[in-house]
């Protein structure tokens, strides 16, 4: 059955299909300032590069010998880091398209990996339940920190000026405050599979496996919205917020991508929103900049980007 082309929240629709991939797709990536480009990495165990204007591949970045979970951009886009199956932190250089460095010390396979601002400092986060930080200016290939706080797989992170969140199966996100060695732990009740704090870092945004995505405080815990309507119980899911973070949109486990009012959190039309992959959407991501362009992930082999009409 070819799939839908209906309209998605927003009002947007489909501007390419990136079907290169064999196999499914686990993320999806634009790389950073005006964001042209889009780096995506599958369960094939490569990693494309892609023009989100042409919707064609520029290259493919082959050296992973098992799934490809994770990649993260650094600032001026020269290099990016990606983890998967192979248990190490592959660094690579995008002009010559070969890695660097390679990473390894974790037991499991890593699901997520992140930058921090200056791109010298990567975290890690593993089935291993550890959370690994690399100093990307040292000769020592070992970590220069290990957090063991968490009890299951660390499946998302995000990288702040100062802090470190993880989520993790086991329920809880924890913020790791680097700058005064504390840590605080935020128990939301289910496995934890995406996290992405707002840009100023007072409220995140979580993705949990019983049908959930809530809006939390950062500095208090305590929840200030939830939006459900969504199916996502069993497979990681990323949200994310749309343009200046006055919504929230996630794709489900049914190929949905629902939208809703970070507000009032009501779901945006159309609702229920239409099918526009196959299978389940692994991962969702806004453009930095855009107002109306997004792009989808999804086990369907697929990776869409849509954009509102008037993006042309």
């Amino acid at each position: 059955m070819a799939p839908s082309r209906g309209p998605v929240p927003l009002a947007r629709s489909l501007h390419a299909v990136l079907d290169n991939h064999k196999g499914a797709v686990n993320v999806a990536r634009y790389s950073k300032g005006s964001a042209k480009y889009i780096l995506t990495g599958g369960q094939d165990r490569t990693i494309r590069l892609w023009n989100a204007n042409q919707g064609t591949e520029i290259k493919t970045f082959a050296a992973h010998g098992y799934e490809v979970l994770s990649i993260t951009v650094s600032q001026d886009n020269a290099k990016f880091a990606s983890s998967g199956g192979d248990r190490s932190v592959f660094l690579w250089d995008v002009s010559t398209g070969t890695t660097t460095r390679r990473l390894a010390g974790h037991m499991g396979k890593i699901f997520a990996v992140e930058f921090n601002e200056e791109a010298n400092v990567i975290a890690s986060g593993s089935f291993d339940s550890t959370v690994r930080l690399w100093d990307l200016r040292s000769q020592n290939r070992q970590a220069i920190q290990i957090l063991e706080e968490a009890r299951d797989a660390v499946q998302t992170l995000h990288v702040g000026q100062t802090y470190i969140i993880a989520g993790s199966v086991d329920g809880h996100v924890r913020t790791y405050d680097l700058r005064m060695g504390e840590l605080r732990s935020d128990f939301i009740g289910h496995p934890v599979t995406s996290v992405v704090p707002t840009q100023d870092s007072q409220t995140y945004l979580v993705s949990t496996l019983d049908n959930h995505i809530r809006l939390m405080d950062c500095s208090t815990g305590k929840m200030l919205n939830d939006f459900t309507g969504h199916v996502n119980e069993a497979y990681r899911c990323r949200a994310c917020f749309g343009h200046a973070e006055a919504t929230v949109i996630c794709g489900d486990e049914q190929g949905q991508v629902w939208a809703w009012d970070l507000v009032d959190a009501k779901i945006m039309q159309p609702n229920p929103p239409p099918k526009i992959h196959d299978k389940i959407i692994t991962w969702t991501e806004h453009h930095p900049t855009e107002a109306g362009e997004m792009i989808t992930a999804s086990a369907d082999g697929t990776v869409k980007v849509w954009r509102h009409p008037d993006n042309g």
